[in-house]
């Protein structure tokens, strides 16, 4: 019997400008797989922990093995495996958490098996799992829990995922207050129809955010972080949205923005000085609404999901 685990990583999807098309990975917080590979085929999810029992245990249901699944069947595998999920993201909180499980499952599945793939080519088994998730196959929580950094989802048909620069001192603080916001809720808010004006200037902020990374420009990365599109309709239903980003600014902040869906907002800053900072203004803000606010500081991960330790017997 051969045994693996694996690690992805936490993920901020949209930065802001990029709804969408853009996502970067945290060090740290995300969701751990072990793996055992089994003589008798079929996928079995044999325990979870971390969720409060709220994730499926049904393999056809669950983000783990709906991924694992799609890889066997690209590569006419009838592969056993039984899955032990340790949960290291709230669920429902805007950091992909589904994304990291699918991610590091397909990290480890594809150890055992060889490494038959490429990391990249893991990334469409990964969207399968994220479109049962959330019923939308989309890869800006997948693709930077699976290669890491700054990703940027260019199209679909075909399928182009960039990575991007990181540039040195790049750090984030996550403020994750503690109330559940409905995906479907941060959806049905947003606009069909986009004024011309605001693709405009949601087009320039897209790329001055990804000049500025490669450029290492923090200035032209804090003046690029403006999203028009989403975010003025999706902060009515964050409770403290505007005070706290105007607090986040104030005490050094490159920007503030909602991570994926919400309810975590994501503050980038150039290095790590003002985290404690940005850490007593949220939990001061938020107390006044009466909210518990948890708050995790990263440097952006760019190596994206890896295998912790493997074993053969």
């Amino acid at each position: 019997m051969k045994r693996i685990k694996a690690f992805a990583p936490a993920t901020v999807a949209n930065v802001s400008c990029g709804f969408d098309i853009l996502g970067f990975a945290l060090d740290s917080l995300g969701d751990t797989v072990e793996l055992l590979a089994t003589e008798a085929p079929g996928l079995r999810v044999k325990s979870i922990t971390g969720d409060g029992g709220k994730l499926p245990l049904a393999a056809d249901q669950n983000t783990c093995t709906i991924a694992i699944q799609a890889m066997l069947d690209a590569m006419g595998s009838q592969q056993g495996f039984d899955v032990h999920l340790q949960k290291g993201l709230p669920l429902g909180s805007g950091m992909g958490s589904s994304a990291a499980s699918a991610v590091a499952a397909l990290v480890a599945a594809n150890e055992l098996m060889g490494n038959p793939f490429e990391k990249k080519d893991l990334l469409p088994f990964a969207i399968e799992a994220e479109r049962a998730a959330c019923g939308a196959a989309h890869a800006d929580n997948v693709a930077p829990s699976l290669l890491g950094g700054f990703v940027l989802i260019r199209d679909y048909h075909p399928l182009d995922v960039i990575k991007l620069s990181v540039p040195k001192g790049l750090c984030c603080t996550l403020l994750h207050p503690n109330y559940q916001l409905n995906t479907s809720d941060s959806r049905s808010v947003l606009r069909d129809r986009i004024p011309l004006k605001d693709a405009i200037t949601q087009s320039g902020n897209v790329a001055g955010l990804i000049a500025g990374l490669f450029l290492a420009d923090f200035g032209l990365i804090s003046r690029s972080l403006k999203d028009v599109i989403a975010e003025p309709y999706r902060a009515s239903l964050l409770p403290g949205f505007d005070r706290v980003k105007t607090a986040m600014m104030q005490h050094g902040a490159l920007g503030l923005g909602i991570s994926g869906s919400g309810p975590t907002l994501f503050v980038l800053s150039e290095g790590p000085e003002n985290h404690s900072k940005f850490e007593q203004e949220a939990k001061r803000i938020y107390a006044e609404l009466g909210l518990q606010v948890d708050v995790f500081f990263s440097t952006i991960n760019t190596r994206g999901g890896y295998s912790i330790d493997s074993e053969t017997e």
